[in-house]
């Protein structure tokens, strides 16, 4: 059964008229009273249906997803969950289209925004890149008064209304952490794979795992960073590369996709003398990595869970509505073999 407005209420231990000034974002309620019904909203895993009185003023939202598109799993799996939304499209009242840019490009990102801007539909989701002629033509958007959602990688201190994804830079923390304690507090050097600097979800997971290896485990080396661009035979040549170079690496930081030409560079190598490997995104290969001993952790963030935000999102804002910030944060999973679902 649905949690509903009187469970929150009964959670939060107060009345209905402050969960309904809360969720309408109507003052007159304490900061911590609110953030006491947040935790509950967030804890029951309430979620607002709009739907019905949508309908009943027959409104229907027009939203654009433009994503890049490779052959990176969990952007296909991003894109699947979008298509999956655009099967419930007549029950959520939305009219949802997908663009498809080529990934860490800059030039076709802008494209697809400018001529998303001539639809003027009531929001855009969009996997960002980190560059001026981006931001500008997001400003452009805002301008035009078209709400944005960005997705997996942010772009703070733009015009954008949201970002859905984890904290890349708690993330590449907690990859740090992991590989740390994986190596038992050895010496070591440290490869690190990424598709591109570009991004800004790659730069902060990098941040994130220099820092804890710095202060933490000083006596592992990371090594300059190997951009594969997310091409799954780029990263196999890069990682064997640096195998080859560096026979001395006992651990591989893996902040991107290109995972399959990862493992296979991996696995020529003989069992002992493979190094860690610590990856992102829970996917087909990845899962059969780890059930192989390939891989040793994935960090995973859910793709469903993500587009659903944006859209709530999205809605909200074209309604005029708070974010219930606690209802769209993303958290970031941790999988090994002995815990896979």
């Amino acid at each position: 059964m649905k949690p509903t407005v009187h469970d929150i209420a009964r959670s939060a231990g107060v009345s209905l008229a402050t969960v309904d000034r809360v969720l309408n974002g109507r003052p007159g309620v304490r900061h911590v009273t609110r953030e006491r019904v947040e935790g509950a909203i967030s804890a029951l895993g309430y979620v607002r249906d709009v739907a019905a009185a949508n309908l009943a003023k027959s409104r229907t939202y027009s939203f654009v997803f433009i994503l890049p598109m490779n052959d990176n799993p969990f952007m296909i799996s991003l894109a699947d969950e979008v298509r999956g939304a655009i099967g419930r499209s007549g029950a959520e009242r939305t009219g949802i289209r997908v663009v498809d840019v080529p990934p860490f490009d800059p030039s076709a990102l802008v494209g697809a925004l400018e001529a998303v801007l001539v639809e003027k539909p009531a929001g855009i989701a969009f996997v960002a890149i980190d560059t001026p002629e981006v931001r500008d033509a997001v400003a452009r958007l805002a301008g035009a008064g078209i709400a944005m959602v960005t997705l997996v990688s942010d772009l703070p201190d733009s015009a954008r209304d949201h970002y859905a994804g984890i904290d890349n830079i708690a993330a590449g923390r907690t990859a740090a952490s992991l590989m740390g304690r994986f190596l038992a507090g050895r010496s070591g050097t440290v490869a690190v794979l990424a598709g591109s600097m570009l991004v800004r979800d790659h730069r902060e997971r990098l941040e994130g795992f220099s820092a804890v290896l710095q202060d933490t485990f000083p006596d592992v080396r990371i090594l300059s960073v190997l951009e594969g661009r997310d091409d799954p035979e780029l990263a196999e040549m890069l990682v064997a590369d640096a195998l080859r170079r560096h026979p001395e690496i006992s651990g591989i930081y893996s902040l991107g996709a290109g995972n399959r030409g990862l493992i296979r560079a991996v696995q020529s190598r003989e069992a002992d003398r493979r190094p860690l490997v610590i990856a992102h995104e829970l996917t087909a290969p990845t899962r059969a990595a780890l059930t192989d001993g390939i891989i040793d952790a994935v960090l995973n963030q859910d793709a469903g869970h993500e587009v659903r935000s944006a859209i709530r999102v999205l809605k909200a804002k074209a309604d005029g509505l708070p974010v219930i910030t606690a209802q769209e944060r993303i958290r970031i999973d941790i999988f090994l073999k002995d815990n896979l679902p």
